[in-house]
């Protein structure tokens, strides 16, 4: 098992920048995908960003390809969301989340086995 938990959410501006982190517990954590998923009031969870179990494969939601970047580091047990350029549609909680070897269906909520808590982003116009 894992145990994901964010951190680096805050308040920011719009255009800002802010660098999650999500530490996972753990001596498997290089057995499982990583993914970003966020969600705003009265909206589903979304994906965000998905890298596979070695770094080698990531993939964006259109929204944010662009102007944010994942990666991991299996020696830290860790994985990185860069938010670059952020704008107010930005606005959620955002969840790290773990899916035991990885799945061409990344983008679903349910292919993943263990969640953190969420870190709250708010971007201000």
């Amino acid at each position: 098992q894992v145990q994901p938990l964010e951190s680096g959410g805050g308040l920011v501006q719009a255009g800002g920048s802010l660098r999650l982190s999500c530490a996972a517990s753990g001596r498997t954590f290089s057995s499982y995908a990583m993914g970003w998923f966020r969600q705003a009031p009265g909206k589903e969870r979304e994906f965000v960003a998905y890298i596979s179990l070695n770094g080698g494969s990531t993939y964006y939601a259109d929204s944010v390809r662009g102007r944010f970047t994942i990666s991991r580091a299996n020696t830290k047990n860790t994985v990185v969301l860069q938010m670059n350029s952020l704008k107010p549609e930005d606005t959620a909680v955002y969840y790290c989340a773990a899916d035991l070897g990885g799945s061409r269906r990344y983008h679903l909520t349910n292919q993943y086995q263990y969640w953190g808590q969420g870190t709250q982003v708010t971007v201000s116009s």
